[in-house]
This record gives structure tokens, C-alpha cells and sequence, in this order.
């Protein structure tokens, strides 16, 4: 017997189940089209009825939909462009690892707080890079050159790859690489959900799956056009069972009322869907929110009602490399948000180790 309790319940599940992310518009550049991925994706696109558009280069794209700023940036979040990847140079990825390994940038989430906000400026669209074979060379090279040391590779620095893996197939190629480098490690962090096609593939170990998580209030009011928190964590739930090094990354760490028993209660779902017993190597990073006055005046035209707090008066600046720094959290608010949160990963997983906070 249903009842109306039950049937607003099935409803709203329903409603929150996140589907795929199928672009707007695609554009390509010609000499993505030279490689097997870029005429895959191709097809993909006519086959969805998505409109296709050609571009000498994605910096030249200049005729995105929309009659301001605003829904320009919306526009381009729904847009992906599919190209090549010129720079084989990998950057560094402190703390998370040794390199990022650049398959793709840019998200289809709406994440208020994300630093893609600056660092992608005024080119948010989607972008995606189909000479997977090069940059495999590449990180072969990486590897070798830090031989008979293991070398990690970050794959979600400047993007979410899970996100679009229904498209690229990226990922699989990378973990079956990976697989296969005794000294070679992946890692890549998500807030979706679509990991089924991942879980059948021989990883011997060697690729880390990690999760973004937070307490609801952050995810409800800050990670629009993600997958919710119930899709992430049954998902790690798979991740575990098949036998993937599992992680979580807390992030951003908000002070908001009423965060303690936020951050309790993250903690008490995630122990009922991810097994101690089932887990054999877990890991935690910690990253409390920041912001810098750029990222501020971007997000404020962005999200013009968004809810996140970046009162300077209210933080401490912190200096960074190269002459700049970012607003984080005063030092008292900041050890109680670590002390709390380090207490309640060991009060439920207390085997797992936490790698950094910062």
C-alpha cells in the first residue's frame, strides 16, 4: 500500500536523481578530428541531436548564446569543446600528488565557492582533450624519471572527469595504464555519481577513487548541478566493493550555525553506507573554504544571491607562493573545525588516515 508520505518520498528521489551531463552545444576543433576519440564524440554529438559547431581554436570561441555575462557563463557551462592537448608539461598538484595529468578542465557543476571560478576566467565551457595517447606517453615519461620512486598523478586538478566519462571513456584509459605501472599511481576526485562503467576494471590497486562530501547545508546551498549526497556516498559504497583505494575529500570546510551537528551527521551517513569491514585503505582530506577578493567579485556576479560568507573583516589572510594569498579562516575557528571533524573520522573510521589539512 502506498501512501502519500511514501509517494512524495518516491517522488522527490526520482527528482533528485542526477542524469548524465549532455551538453548544449559542442564545438571541435579541426585536428580533434584526427583521432579516434574526437570522431567517437562526434558521432556522439549527432546521435544526441546536439548542435555541433566547428572552431579554429577554443579560444576563439565568441559566439556563445545569451544576451549578458550571466547566461553567457550559464551557456558555457552547458557547452563542451573537444579538443587536443598541446602542453605535455604537467603541472604540480601539491598535496594531492605528484603531478595533475591533464585529460580535461572545466565543470558542468555549479559549485559557488570552486576556484575554477578564477582560474578558468572567462572560459568555463567544458573542455575535453582526445590525444589521450600522448598524454599517456608522457606520464610514462613522468614515472620513469622519478624511478624507484612512485609517482601520483592527480586527474581531476581543473575539472571533474567522472562528470563526462560517459563521453570520453578517459578515465578507463587511464586506470588500465595505470594498472600496469608497478610505480605508477591515479587518483581523481568527484561529486558525481556515474562510477558504474569504472567498477569492472583490473586497477590491481593502483588507481584512487575519492569523493567530495560536506555537510548538507554546504551541499544545498553551494554544489547546484551535482550529483546529491545519497548518489555519492552509495556510489563510494561500490567504489569499496570493488576493491578501489577509497577517499574522501571534505571540502570546503564551512563555518555555518549549527555546523557540528552538520558535520556529525555527514560523518554517521557515511559510516552506514561505506563498511569498515569492506574498506581496507581509506583516506581523508581536509580543506577549510577560502577566497580570494577576485574569486569574490566573480562569484558575487555569478551567484548574486548565494548565501556563501566571504567577510574579509571575519578572516586571515593567508600568503601563498608567488606573492599572493587567500582569506581562510581564523586560527580559532579553524583548529576547532579540524579538531572536530579529525574526532569524528576516528570515532567512525578509525583505520583510515588523514592525509592533510589545509
Amino acid at each position: 500500500m502506498h501512501t502519500p508520505v511514501m509517494e512524495r518520498q518516491k517522488t522527490e528521489k526520482k527528482r533528485r536523481q542526477t542524469k548524465p551531463f549532455l551538453p548544449d552545444l559542442v564545438y571541435f576543433e579541426p585536428k580533434s578530428l584526427e583521432y579516434p576519440k574526437g570522431n567517437k564524440i562526434y558521432e556522439w554529438a549527432e546521435k544526441n541531436n546536439i548542435p555541433i559547431r566547428m572552431t579554429s581554436s577554443h579560444n576563439r570561441i565568441t559566439d556563445l548564446p545569451g544576451n549578458s555575462e550571466l547566461e553567457k557563463y550559464k551557456t558555457a557551462k552547458r557547452t563542451l569543446v573537444v579538443g587536443i592537448r598541446k602542453t605535455l608539461k604537467f603541472d604540480q598538484s601539491k598535496p594531492s600528488a605528484e603531478y595533475a595529468l591533464p585529460i580535461s578542465t572545466g565543470c558542468m557543476g555549479h559549485c559557488h565557492y570552486c576556484y575554477l571560478q578564477t582560474t578558468l576566467g572567462s572560459k568555463p565551457y567544458v573542455r575535453v582533450y582526445v590525444n589521450t595517447e600522448d598524454i599517456l606517453k608522457a606520464t610514462k615519461q613522468y614515472i620513469v624519471e622519478r624511478e624507484p620512486e612512485i609517482t601520483r598523478f592527480e586527474a581531476a586538478c581543473t575539472s571533474d572527469p567522472v562528470g563526462i566519462e560517459h563521453i570520453t571513456g578517459s578515465l578507463e584509459e587511464l586506470i588500465n595504464f595505470m594498472a600496469k605501472e608497478p610505480l605508477g599511481r591515479l587518483r581523481f576526485v568527484t561529486k558525481f555519481h556515474h562510477v558504474d562503467p569504472l567498477l569492472p576494471l583490473e586497477h590491481n590497486g593502483h588507481t584512487r577513487i575519492r569523493f567530495s562530501v560536506n555537510a548538507d547545508y554546504v551541499i544545498k546551498n553551494f554544489e547546484p548541478a551535482t550529483s546529491a549526497f545519497a548518489e555519492r556516498i552509495e556510489a563510494a559504497g561500490k567504489v569499496a566493493k570493488a576493491n578501489y583505494p577509497l577517499g574522501f575529500i571534505i571540502a570546503p570546510i564551512i563555518w555555518y550555525e549549527g555546523w557540528e551537528e552538520g558535520y556529525r551527521n555527514l560523518f554517521e551517513q557515511l559510516a552506514k553506507q561505506v563498511k569498515v569491514s569492506e574498506v581496507n585503505d581509506l583516506t581523508f582530506e581536509l580543506i577549510q573554504h577560502r577566497f580570494t577578493k577576485t574569486a569574490k567579485n566573480i562569484i558575487e556576479q555569478r551567484y548574486p544571491k548565494t548565501k556563501l560568507e566571504m567577510d574579509e573583516s571575519k578572516r586571515k589572510y593567508k600568503w601563498g607562493k608567488w606573492g599572493h594569498g587567500k582569506y581562510v579562516y581564523e586560527d580559532e575557528k579553524a583548529t576547532a573545525l579540524r579538531v572536530f571533524i579529525t574526532e569524528r573520522i576516528f570515532e567512525y573510521f578509525p583505520e583510515s588516515r588523514i592525509e592533510y589539512f589545509t
